[in-house]
């Protein structure tokens, strides 16, 4: 909770007089029932109507009074609550932006957005009750008790009894609902990461016949949130009925003492009023101060998650901040390992291997084998746990990163667009790119043609995710957006899976002709993609198990041949079909 108060640094004004109208307001609310005991001693005890008409005008004063600091105090609450959530929020976003993926991998995405969103509210609404409540609840219990105590020492003995009384109530509800509250918020995480998955995976939940079985899993974790909120409401429902019963009896003994007290002539019955008066004050404060810590505990709960992503460490930058383009290799791994974390095995075991300036590097194998991860670790998107990989004769690992990531351009197995136009899409890599070699991009992907026959053209609105383009116009804009700039490494990984083979045989001949200074690294389940590769490594189970060209690997890689010759199969039976 501490590293988010910084948040607040601009609104010190706000923090301080906030509270102060509040303070006000308060005090103005403890003078009233001593103003209503002189009504009734000496206005209404000597029938002077003069003096009641004064002091009822006194009150309505001091209610307006009272209106305008409270008013005051809700708008600079208002102020410095929403300035302080706009700036943790964005603060946030941009934290999230700069995590690595082992970070995400390690929160999950469902409960960052949660915290990015419902922490940040609750964290927001903590701060303005602070500044509407945190001051005014605990100064009325205190300034009522000591005006209390001005009217009538013995009397006042009962406020001392039955304060701590509804204390021990407060701390024992804290203590029971704070665990409480945090696993509600983890089972919102859930339910959030449920709602994501189905509304991304509709037509796979739609084409299997889904929809049931997910309706009832989300029922489930819904179900989870009601349990435990109705567990943590039924706690803190005993909160309200109990104080109010403590203080009601409080109210009795004040009554029944005090009228002892009149009787003896020690207290007027003015008096008598103001003093219960105070006690309905310190009952209602008391219980606002119950319901203020519930709001605080939330808040406290909520905080020390958003602390948890800030705790995250962002990823580390190097300080070289340039790529030698004269080294004759662009690309070389030396005897690489990488393990996820908590990983029971490496990923990827031991590779080396070196690529030049303009080679082409295809990478096949199984599914879960390990190509993914050996790309990704190009780019430094997870850094090497063993052995080194050079780009441009550079460690990644000393490599800034922005510059290292402007020299590659990564074409992902699943296509992403986002909401814009094609031609917002496009200027990624580069917003200074020009129309032209826009055109030229889409032209190498081969995504002009189908983009020229629309009828706005670069102008064509993508929708959220790309939603109203088919795989193959997702694939091939993604693939023509990389190459904006001409990068020095262009990784395609499985990003022509939805191309057939004239369209994948007639982009490969354009990234050779278009491309000829960019080394290209290719992930391929289809053996045809990597025919012409300079260098094809085969992985099964994280470990290279051939290395070499197309033709050398038939002969000589086992796993290699055996995905050959199957797909040589399936393309004969489709002939012959």
């Amino acid at each position: 909770m501490k590293n988010l108060l910084k948040y607040l640094k601009n609104y010190k004004k706000e923090l301080v007089f906030g509270p102060f109208f509040k303070l006000l307001e308060a005090i103005f609310e403890l003078i009233v029932p001593m103003v209503m005991a002189k009504i009734i001693d000496n206005g209404i005890g000597n029938n002077d109507s003069g003096y009641i008409y004064r002091m009822s005008g006194l009150i309505v004063l001091l209610g307006v009074c009272g209106l305008c600091f409270a008013l005051t105090c809700q708008y600079l609450a208002a102020r410095c609550a929403y300035g302080f959530g706009t700036e943790l929020r964005e603060a946030l976003y941009k934290h999230i932006n700069s995590l690595s993926y082992s970070s995400i991998d390690r929160i999950g995405t469902s409960s960052l957005v949660n915290r990015l969103t419902n922490d940040t509210n609750t964290v927001q609404n903590g701060v303005n009750m602070f500044i509407r409540l945190a001051v005014r609840a605990p100064f009325l219990v205190i300034g009522a008790a000591v005006m209390a105590v001005t009217i009538d020492l013995k009397l006042s003995l009962i406020f001392f009894v039955v304060a701590p009384l509804i204390s021990v109530i407060i701390f024992f509800i804290m203590r029971r609902t704070v665990p409480m509250y945090k696993k509600t918020q983890k089972c919102l995480d859930k339910a959030a990461m449920l709602t994501g998955e189905n509304l991304e995976g509709a037509r796979v939940i739609r084409a299997f016949s889904r929809q049931q079985e997910e309706i009832d899993e989300f029922r489930e974790a819904v179900d989870d949130i009601s349990d435990e909120s109705i567990a943590v409401g039924k706690i803190s429902a005993i909160l309200n009925p109990a104080a109010f019963m403590i203080m009601n009896l409080g109210i009795v003994a004040v009554i029944r003492f005090g009228g002892v007290r009149i009787d003896t002539g020690d207290l007027t019955q003015g008096e008598l009023t103001a003093f219960t008066n105070y006690m309905t004050q310190i009952l209602l404060a008391l219980v606002v101060l119950a319901n203020l810590i519930v709001t605080f505990t939330k808040a406290f709960a909520s905080a020390n998650r958003v602390s948890e992503v800030f705790a995250l460490e962002p990823e580390t930058y190097g300080s070289n901040e340039d790529i030698s383009h004269d080294s004759g290799d662009i690309l070389e791994f030396r005897n690489v390992s990488f393990a996820y974390e908590d990983a029971a095995e490496s990923s990827v075991k031991n590779i080396s291997f070196t690529l030049g300036r303009g080679e082409m590097l295809g990478i096949i194998g199984g599914t879960g084998c390990g190509k993914t991860t050996l790309a990704n670790l190009i780019p430094c998107y997870y850094k090497a746990t063993e052995g080194e990989v050079l780009v441009g004769g550079e460690n990644v690992r000393s490599c800034d990163l922005d510059i290292l990531r402007r020299n590659i351009g990564t074409v992902p197995q699943r296509a992403v667009l986002f909401s814009g136009t094609i031609r917002e899409n496009m200027k990624w890599r580069d917003p200074a790119a020009t129309d032209e070699q826009i055109i030229s991009a889409l032209k190498t992907a081969q995504a002009w043609d189908f983009v020229s026959r629309m009828p706005d053209k670069l102008d064509t609105y993508i929708s959220q995710g790309g939603k109203n383009l088919s795989g193959g116009q997702k694939q091939r804009i993604s693939i023509a957006r990389a190459l904006i700039g001409k990068p020095d490494i262009l990784i395609l990984d499985d990003s022509t899976s939805a191309l057939d083979y004239a369209t994948d045989l007639a982009l490969r001949k354009a990234l050779r002709e278009d491309m000829a200074g960019t080394s290209v690294i290719m992930i391929s389940q289809r053996t045809t993609s990597l025919r012409d590769a300079d260098l094809i490594i085969v992985m099964d189970d994280g470990e290279a198990v051939g290395m070499g060209r197309h033709d050398e690997l038939v002969e000589s890689c086992q796993v290699y041949s055996e995905i050959y010759r199957s797909q040589m199969n399936e393309k004969e039976d489709g002939s012959n079909g």
